[in-house]
């Protein structure tokens, strides 16, 4: 697995996402529950960014229809999603908001 540093864990609001692109792939990182999780920035259901919606527990809501996703498996919890969306595998390197965070987009660190 090739990880990318993205940013800081301070860049990311608390109980919110920052949008990034790692190479050509959209990504929103999102700190929930005191982790951070990548995941793709588009919502399967409407082709808008995940980013800009809400974080609540361990999901993100797509703010168009509702859609909501697992911020640990990618998969749909309401509709009208169906198709969960591409999670990627996170490392942190140093301790609190100065902690970088570097992400995966490979084929081989797509959690599924």
């Amino acid at each position: 697995m090739t990880f990318v540093d993205v940013c800081s864990v301070g860049d990311v609001p608390q109980d919110g996402a920052l949008s990034v692109m790692v190479g050509q792939t959209a990504v929103a990182i999102v700190r929930a529950e005191g982790e951070v999780f990548a995941i793709e920035d588009r919502c399967s259901h409407a082709d808008v960014a995940l980013s800009e919606g809400d974080v609540e527990g361990c999901t993100i809501e797509c703010w168009l229809h509702g859609s909501a996703f697992d911020l640990r498996t990618g998969k749909p919890t309401c509709l009208p999603a169906t198709e969960p969306v591409p999670i990627y595998a996170v490392t942190l390197e140093g301790e609190g908001d100065e902690a970088r965070v570097l992400v995966s987009v490979t084929a081989d660190s797509q959690v599924r």
